[in-house]
């Protein structure tokens, strides 16, 4: 009888004998076995592996140890979330505060903002916080000039942390601002994914290292190159000035964020803040950069400076981050908790449409309960199998007409955005995509807010004037290569 086995040994005659195949197979057989039982991953990535396994058991078995395994992060992370742990103990007092701000004759709406807040906490996000001013940004150009503005007029510390930063004129600007400061005398630290860092202005990083300049790449690009952990990227874009204004957003940095590489114009999405908001974002590079370089910083006041009671600053603010680090993403939670809550609208801007289960049955069942529910993803692929992936999982929402999706034709959207009822905003690096749920780490910031609600739904609804609906009836035509494409993209997709 003709069996797998006699193929592979047919299609490897002279290189293998017939009981290398057999234990190549074995093998094979073992690390499926350790998927199903051991590994416990979800359902679609576990089924897509062992297709993978089954049909190529060589390069499989290859491919698997770079990208699929997942015993090591159990082992690299558990003391980064010791470390977190340990810091954020802190938590338990805010939570209480809460719960005593929650007064019988507080309005139901601002009751259930604060109750938003604390479940968020609880699930692994950051403080809560009151007594904030925040910016609203969906344009490179502004959003640049007055980050630059703010790092030119740092006085004591700089702490920055992003996935990208280009080897163009920004980056440039950029590094030389940095450059500037620490000759000024300010204490500037720098850090960067070792992966995204691979085109970073080197140069650059050498004179700012050279001038005084701390700097570190999140994993080391040595190592992470043969590593699992390249898997693991840090994503975050977190920007924090003298502990008093903070930035957290979509934006690398770089020439194309301002609309001017092969992609066109730029749709992306960032928020400033001024308050005790800022805190939480100093802590969550602080906790980062011990990670990178085995230096804890100390909980030094400087880095945690007075802040002055503005009676015009009153909007919440909390950052949600999330990583392999972490048992229960905290971030999934909070785009599911933000989806349940809905009662009118749910308005999201995402590159990378390729949403787990529960995300999506959230989405669809918020539909079905009579919420406005749009989501704006580009017409134009800056990674191909995502892209493709992401029109395949566009076509199962809007199926039952609950969801409608729309593609953006004026450029690239870049934005990660969600917006409920025009007042639970989420800003920041997290796409909706398995792999910003699972793999990467990373920040986003949710404002509380009808002032910052009510320009994100207005940037959205703009938006929409520039964007074409994807239709039941587009996705029912496919043509058969297109059709192709999904299938394959979405395999790959169901690997991670």
């Amino acid at each position: 009888m003709f069996t797998i086995i006699d193929l592979w040994a047919g299609a490897m005659t002279g290189a293998f004998s017939y009981w290398i195949i057999i234990a190549i197979l074995a093998v094979n057989f073992v690390f499926i076995m350790t998927l199903i039982f051991m590994e416990r991953a979800d359902p679609r990535s576990t089924v897509s592996w062992i297709i993978i396994l089954v049909l190529v058991p060589i390069l499989g078995f290859i491919v698997y140890l770079f990208i699929g395994q997942t015993f090591y992060r159990n082992k690299q992370f558990q003391l980064k979330k010791k470390d977190d742990d340990r810091l954020l103990l802190a938590k338990e007092k805010v939570i209480e505060l809460l719960r005593t701000r929650e007064k019988e004759d507080m309005p139901a709406e601002e009751r259930e903002i604060y109750r938003v807040g604390e479940s968020l906490m609880n699930a692994g996000g950051s403080f809560f916080t009151e007594n904030n001013d925040v910016e609203l940004f969906t344009e490179g150009e502004k959003k640049f000039e007055r980050m630059f503005d703010d790092l030119r007029r740092a006085k004591n510390f700089i702490h920055i942390e992003y996935y990208i930063i280009r080897n163009d004129l920004l980056s440039y600007e950029f590094m030389d601002i940095l450059i500037d400061k620490v000759k000024e005398g300010v204490k500037v630290r720098l850090m960067i994914d070792a992966v995204g860092n691979n085109k970073g202005p080197k140069k650059k990083i050498m004179e700012f290292k050279k001038a005084g300049g701390e700097f570190a790449t999140f994993h080391k690009t040595v190592t992470v190159l043969l590593s699992p952990k390249k898997n693991n990227r840090n994503h975050r874009k977190i920007a924090v000035i003298d502990g008093k204004i903070g930035y957290v957003g979509g934006f690398n940095i770089g020439d194309e964020y301002l609309g001017k590489g092969p992609l066109g114009y730029w749709r992306d999405s960032a928020v400033r803040v001024e308050g005790i908001g800022v805190y939480t974002m100093n802590l969550r590079f602080m906790m980062d950069w011990d990670y990178a370089t085995k230096k804890m910083l100390s909980a030094d006041e400087k880095y945690y400076p007075e802040m002055e009671q503005n009676p015009a600053w009153t909007q919440k603010f909390q950052l949600i981050s999330g990583g392999p680090d972490t048992q229960r993403n905290p971030i999934q939670t909070e785009y599911l908790k933000l989806i349940n809550i809905a009662k009118k609208s749910i308005y999201i801007h995402t590159p990378y449409l390729i949403p787990d289960t529960t995300i999506r049955d959230a989405l669809i069942l918020a539909g079905f309960s009579g919420v406005d529910v749009r989501i704006i993803m580009p017409d134009k692929p800056d990674h191909p199998f995502v892209y493709w992936a992401g029109l395949a999982f566009a076509g199962q929402l809007i199926k039952d007409g609950s969801v409608r999706v729309y593609n953006y034709n004026r450029g690239f959207v870049h934005s990660k955005t969600m917006v409920v009822d025009g007042k639970y905003c989420s800003v920041g690096s997290a796409n909706l995509d398995e792999r910003s749920l699972k793999l990467n780490f990373e920040t986003n910031g949710v404002v509380y807010s009808d002032e910052i609600g009510k320009e994100m739904m207005d940037a959205f609804m703009e938006d929409l004037s520039y964007s074409s609906e994807y239709t039941e009836e587009m996705y029912d035509h496919r043509s058969l290569w297109v059709r192709i494409k999904m299938g394959v993209s979405r395999l790959a997709a169901g690997l991670l």
